[in-house]
């Protein structure tokens, strides 16, 4: 199988290298294509899917990862749904022309970092002077509910741990964090949805 990923940004490409690895095997291949931003995806989406639509070989899928950023989740999933149906490609919910699933639309909630809080034992490996009982606090026990962006949540617990300097980028953090990351063993819903999903493909 080969997978053709297409992410808002390069922080996630960042963070699927290594995990990708951990979850797809060596059997399969895939491509990774980062953009600029949610917006960039989102105005480039149709023009790509109809452009795969035209060759995408039959043991191939496509992957389309988004953070949530605080909007209405399932009318960002059936926008993602619709444009795949428009480039006349089939997806869980609807198969299309060819009767197969060719599109997978997958949502980080409410951001990719929701993965790292999902996986406190890889934050903490990356990270040791942060908090060791940080999951026990109220507003880190569940990723998914982090409020206020993850990404700003997780740049407050690094520069508490002393970690976050003016350069320390999201790039850097998702490198960092996601090479000690264990899949099978992620507390975030939306990873998980994430990972079953690509586990389904096999």
């Amino acid at each position: 199988m080969h997978v053709e990923f297409l992410l808002e940004e390069t922080s996630a490409e960042e963070a699927l290298k290594a995990i990708l690895p951990k979850i797809l095997g060596l059997n399969n291949t895939w491509t990774i294509h980062a953009h600029q931003g949610k917006r960039d995806l989102l105005a480039k989406l149709e023009n790509r899917l109809k452009g795969y639509s035209r060759w995408l070989p039959e043991d191939s899928v496509i992957v389309v990862l988004i953070d949530e950023d605080r909007r209405d989740c399932l009318a960002l999933k059936q926008r993602l749904e619709n444009t795949a149906l428009v480039a006349g490609l089939g997806t869980s919910s609807h198969h299309g022309r060819r009767d197969r699933i060719q599109v997978v639309n997958r949502i980080a909630v409410e951001e990719l970092e929701a993965w790292f809080f999902g996986d406190m034992e890889a934050l903490l490996t990356a990270y040791p002077r942060i908090f060791r009982r940080l999951d026990r606090e109220a507003p880190y026990r569940d990723p998914d509910a982090i409020r206020g962006g993850t990404w700003e949540a997780l740049a407050r617990v690094l520069k508490r741990a002393g970690y976050l300097r003016e350069s320390l980028s999201k790039i850097e953090v998702a490198r960092t964090v996601s090479r000690h990351m264990d899949p099978r063993r992620n507390k975030s819903r939306s990873f998980c949805c994430f990972r079953d999903a690509l586990g389904r493909l096999q």
